[in-house]
């Protein structure tokens, strides 16, 4: 065995036990997170320790850290990139105008459009600005056909709208799935939503306005009361 042989087996343990202590070394970004406000101050000292309390006593969320704070398994979806143009006295300004839908698949989800001159900063701040317009999704199993009393479909019948589109969402039984576009599943799924039936009209081939109509008619149930809410 030559010498230089000898040394690079010495150091590969060495790099490695670098690695590992590197990677040991990584903290909590929420760790380091200062509050601003006098909510963020409550969830950081475990005052508040649920975002139904937030909703109960009609909170404003201004830091999206108090969302990953309570709800710390949200998940992501970029529904589309496009580029926009916008006509200045300088000429055309083109950016990037980015959709992002937010949610932790067990009743809530936002949705949030931002423009950008780079993608990156585009989706980094659609994705902050969505985690400030989350909703409360109202599940239930609305449908004659299965009456099992779960979450997995909807109540009612809703319906939303957003520039030429218009959404009807369905209670479907268990079993059924989600029987509509691509984009509309994205929506769906990232809102604990695993059954329901759509009727579509306009433009759908938007994806941003397609979205954005699913999220509407999630958020027109709770113009709603049902007897469950009641208390009954």
């Amino acid at each position: 065995m030559s010498e230089n042989e000898s040394r690079k087996r010495n150091r590969s343990p060495r790099r490695g036990a670098r690695r590992s202590k590197r990677t040991m070394q990584r903290r909590n970004p929420l760790d380091d997170w200062e509050p601003l406000t006098h909510l963020g101050k409550m969830v950081k000292a475990g005052q508040i320790t649920s975002i139904e309390e937030i909703l109960r006593n009609n909170y404003v969320i201004k830091e999206k850290e108090i969302l990953d704070f309570l709800i710390p398994n949200l998940k992501e979806e970029v529904i589309d990139i496009k580029m926009v143009q916008k006509q200045t006295d300088a000429g055309e300004q083109s950016r990037f105008k980015c959709s992002v839908v937010v949610g932790n698949e067990d009743g809530f989800v936002g949705l949030y459009s931002s423009k950008n001159k780079e993608v990156g900063p585009g989706i980094r701040k659609a994705i902050a600005k969505a985690k400030l317009s989350m909703i409360p999704v109202k599940r239930g199993c609305g449908s004659w056909e299965c009456n099992c009393g779960g979450n997995h479909s909807i109540p009612f019948e809703t319906s939303g709208k957003m520039g030429s589109v218009r959404v009807t969402l369905k209670p479907a039984p268990k079993g059924t799935g989600l029987a509509c576009s691509d984009t509309a599943k994205l929506v769906l799924r990232l809102a604990g939503i695993t059954d329901v039936w759509t009727v579509t009209k306009g433009n759908t081939k938007s994806r941003t306005n397609m979205a954005k109509a699913v999220f509407n008619a999630l958020e027109n149930m709770y113009k709603v009361m049902t007897a469950k809410d009641w208390g009954a």
